[in-house]
């Protein structure tokens, strides 16, 4: 137990000082620039994977609301509860050493991000745990959160580790969505949907945006403060983020908090709602992770959080919580790019790209989703 201290210990300390050399853009500067040359990188294969990106935009309407409609037409009973946005065209950043060696499209444009959000919302549980509002990660979620939200045996169940591996099977209705409605398997109607046997948490992935919205609701609970004011002061303005994120949640997922009427936002958007965001500030957040949590000197969140973040789930090993892994053992895996590699996904090809062992990163916006194996082949290309 002491020599696994120990070594946890010597992989954060060197994480830490590996990300003093890091170069972090003050808050409303022009980003520095520096050629991929100056890194060892080729300017023409790091063209190509931007022209890539360029090429191939998300092929569904720019207006979201008519995409979204469609691309969730099987979940019964499923409507717009929360704002939309019509969307840009393509966007993006490669960052290396936090310097921008490639950027292309509108970067300061704000869109909707999708599911992207999760990972922002994974990062307020990490600081709940670092500040001591949740105790353990494996703490019943009950035990915080005592009204009808995790009632009955299945539910009590439920840890904060299972909402944020999407391993909870919890089950229930929130802001009129029901669990089962959201993202149905393909076989099968209502009824069977509706009364399925529930799986053990812990033992079972499904990607959920109502349990995700459980879990935002539950850190709400925690905190007894709006999340986006949380994310705000603990992150985005240490960050040096631009004033023109907003997050939202839904019409009707307002709450009384402490005599205050406070909205309880979403984990995604495909119901609406979720962040909305520029470019710029998923790169900031992304070199936050890149750089082990410090930023300019200032350790924001905590290194063994991100450890813990970025563990496989036993039921997906290609998930950890509320973000996804290259990992090896799961179907996802991308053998050409590092094991290390991670990322935040979205609805319509939104993506934040982490590569420690390379000091990257890269945010794309409205990638088409199927391309995104061949735009890491021709990022992995760049990398050799």
């Amino acid at each position: 137990m002491q020599l696994y201290s120990f070594l946890t210990a010597l992989f954060c300390m060197v994480l830490t000082v590996q990300a003093q050399d890091y170069y972090y853009p003050e808050a409303g500067a022009q980003w520095e620039q520096k050629s991929p040359e100056s890194f060892g990188l080729s300017s023409a294969k790091i063209k190509a994977v931007v022209s890539f990106a360029e090429e191939n935009e998300y092929s569904e309407s720019r207006d979201l609301r008519v995409a979204i409609l469609k691309g969730f037409s099987r979940e019964p009973y499923h409507q717009i509860l929360g704002p939309t946005k019509k969307r840009g065209g393509p966007a993006g950043m490669i960052l290396k050493n936090g310097y921008v060696i490639a950027a292309w499209g509108d970067t300061q444009r704000v869109d909707m991000t999708f599911s992207v959000t999760k990972s922002y919302l994974a990062t307020l549980a990490g600081l709940a745990l670092q500040e001591g509002h949740i105790l353990s990660l494996d703490d019943n979620v009950y035990s915080y959160v005592w009204d009808y939200t995790f009632d009955g045996a299945h539910n009590q169940k439920i840890t904060w580790t299972h909402l944020l591996h999407q391993t909870s099977d919890w089950s229930g209705q929130l802001w009129g969505g029901y669990d089962w409605a959201d993202r149905p398997p393909s076989k099968g109607g209502i009824d069977d949907w509706k009364y399925r046997t529930l799986n053990e948490p812990g033992t079972y992935f499904k990607y959920n945006d109502v349990r995700v919205n459980v879990l935002a609701y539950s850190l709400l609970q925690v905190w007894r403060k709006a999340l986006p004011v949380i994310l705000k002061e603990k992150i985005m303005d240490p960050i040096g983020a631009s004033n023109s994120w907003r997050w939202f949640g839904y019409d009707n997922s307002w709450v009384v908090m402490d005599g205050y009427k406070v909205q309880s936002v979403s984990g995604g958007g495909h119901s609406g709602g979720g962040l909305f965001i520029n470019t710029e500030d998923h790169a900031r957040f992304g070199l936050l992770y890149l750089s082990n949590g410090k930023w300019q000197g200032k350790q924001l969140l905590d290194p063994s959080w991100i450890k813990k973040a970025l563990e496989p789930a036993k039921a997906n090993p290609n998930y950890g919580m509320l973000w996804w892994l290259n990992n090896p053992e799961g179907s996802n895996y991308v053998k050409t790019i590092s094991d290390r590699m991670y990322y935040a996904a979205g609805f319509g090809g939104n993506f934040i790209m982490i590569f420690p062992e390379e000091d990257m990163v890269i945010v794309t916006r409205w990638l088409e989703p199927s391309k995104r194996v061949a735009f890491l082949e021709l990022v992995a290309q760049a990398l050799d």
